[in-house]
């Protein structure tokens, strides 16, 4: 057994060890149940088990020292409380950073695909204007002045500027671009089959 530091019953590392156990689980135990709280898919009686589970690994951690030392368990108790307090105000900002992080990543990925849906409409479009059989066959594909063109312009415009900010918004714009582009083919009467090859 190991020797206890002068006449007190908790050594400064027991006392140590105390303190960090009591922190962790209570921080722990706010965040989890904050989480599940928030969560739309969480169990019903997620946040309850949360808050057993921090109080059983909590109370003995308090309790018991202050068997032996009661100024050790004020101290350890003070400080589950204030833990408590600052992870309870805390855990919301938490989870808001952890939910953009989220979303970024998802918009990252969103955005991947729609990069190659970006490349792939843009070859496509590109044969109107590169190849002179198509330019001579769909003139109507070059031409600003009909409604059609001058939609497909400005979703191509509206794609552009959103590529590079890594916005939510640029898969939607490469779909309404894609989507102006099928109705300028069928508006200059392309072919639906030879729209389809790049």
């Amino acid at each position: 057994m190991p020797a206890q530091s002068g006449s007190s019953p908790l050594g400064i590392w027991q006392l140590l060890a105390l303190a960090v156990l009591v922190v962790v689980a209570v921080a722990g135990s706010a965040y989890l149940a904050r989480k599940h709280r928030n969560a739309d898919a969480g169990l019903p009686d997620a946040v309850f088990w949360d808050g057993f589970a921090g109080l059983a690994v909590v109370a003995p951690a308090v309790i018991l020292p202050s068997l032996a030392a009661p100024w050790a368990g004020l101290m350890l108790g003070l400080l589950a409380a204030g833990t408590g307090v600052a992870a309870y105000r805390w855990t919301p900002r938490l989870l808001r950073r952890q939910e953009v992080r989220r979303a970024c990543r998802e918009t990252v990925s969103a955005n991947e695909a729609a990069a190659a849906l970006h490349r792939r409409v843009l070859a496509r479009w590109q044969r109107y204007e590169l190849d002179p059989a198509c330019l001579i066959d769909f003139p109507a594909m070059s031409d600003p002045r009909r409604p059609e063109t001058a939609a497909l312009i400005k979703a191509m415009k509206a794609a552009e500027r959103l590529r590079d900010e890594n916005d939510a918004g640029y898969g939607p714009a490469v779909r309404r671009l894609e989507q102006a582009l099928a109705e300028a083919e069928r508006a200059a009467g392309v072919d639906s089959d030879a729209s389809l090859l790049s």
